[in-house]
């Protein structure tokens, strides 16, 4: 039997979520009886428990920081262990909005234009506006450095602006980026495999997190998307493309917004959800892929690459 330790829980702001993949990832995996296949979280005890049950192969189904951060691949590196999805170091970049902004920049991957701010005792919060309107304009979208889900995202105009920053200030520093209007398209990259594209209409002002993970936002999903051919190869090859420079393993999910006929790369998500309502399984289903076959890829991708 192949041994599966499938890691999920955490302690990120998407646990549940997280805990919602491993949910449904094992009842497929559970389909075939060559799997053996442990459930845990990483607590104090992981390493222990890891050791004890000497996995083939460690699924790590975690979302947020400490889980696709670098933190529990560097764990992983240190016990010589094969497991899915990225790296320490492309895991450590991809969360970092800022950092992995700067990369797409430098090679020219259009993203919106941003400032960093940081959260300190006796804010100006005249010169904070007057700043963010000369280089950005309203709106804006204030979000965490390194949080997923769109935890903390919020699209605000100059009259609550500083209401929404508020907010956020218990994580310290965020980005204030430049709002693009338009399209909301993303895209799926299995390691050298362009998957496809799905397009997205949220009932909410944006695919924020209920419209990820509630189906009472009723968000809509368009594939295939109505899009011309070019501009299709285009936008695939831009995740391919981020998806090379922060040296991804097995799946990445891009996040475009697409105005005026151009696509601006907003993140890169080194580990997408795999819930019902995930992107990633719906792409793979339209390209005939089912949702148990896409796991194995994933692990088979880690097998490769370790």
């Amino acid at each position: 039997m192949i041994k599966i330790l499938t890691l999920a829980g955490g302690y990120s702001n998407e646990r549940e979520i997280s805990l919602i993949t491993a949910k449904s990832v094992i009842k497929e995996l559970k389909k075939d009886r060559k799997y053996n296949i442990l459930l845990t979280e990483p607590d104090g005890n992981f390493v222990k428990k890891l050791r004890k049950f000497r996995p083939d192969l460690v699924l790590n189904l975690l979302h947020g920081r400490y889980g696709e951060d670098g933190f529990i691949q560097a764990i992983l590196e240190s016990e010589e262990i094969k497991y899915t999805h990225s790296g320490v170091l492309s895991s450590s970049l991809a969360i970092d909005k800022e950092i992995s902004k700067k990369i797409f920049i430098k090679n020219k991957i259009l993203t919106p234009p941003y400032i960093k701010f940081q959260f300190k005792n006796n804010i100006n919060f005249k010169n904070i506006i007057k700043k963010v309107d000369q280089k950005l304009k309203f709106p804006v979208v204030l979000k965490p450095i390194n949080e997923g889900s769109s935890v903390g995202v919020y699209i605000t105009y100059k009259k609550n602006f500083i209401s929404n920053l508020n907010k956020l200030e218990k994580f310290k520093e965020i980005l204030i980026e430049k709002y693009i209007p338009g399209r909301e398209i993303q895209a799926a990259i299995l390691g050298n495999k362009k998957l496809g594209i799905i397009e997205l209409k949220p009932k909410r002002k944006f695919y924020d997190y209920k419209a990820k993970y509630s189906a009472s936002a009723k968000t809509e999903h368009i594939i295939p998307v109505n899009i011309s051919h070019e501009n299709f190869k285009k936008v695939n090859s831009i995740a391919m493309k981020a998806h090379k420079l922060l040296k991804c393993r097995g799946v990445s999910r891009s996040d475009f917004r697409f105005y005026n006929n151009k696509f601006y790369l907003l993140e890169l998500n080194t580990q997408p959800g795999m819930t019902s309502l995930s992107l990633v399984p719906e792409i793979a289903s339209h390209q005939k892929i089912s949702f148990k076959r896409l796991i194995e890829e994933i692990m088979e991708d880690a097998s490769i690459n370790k």
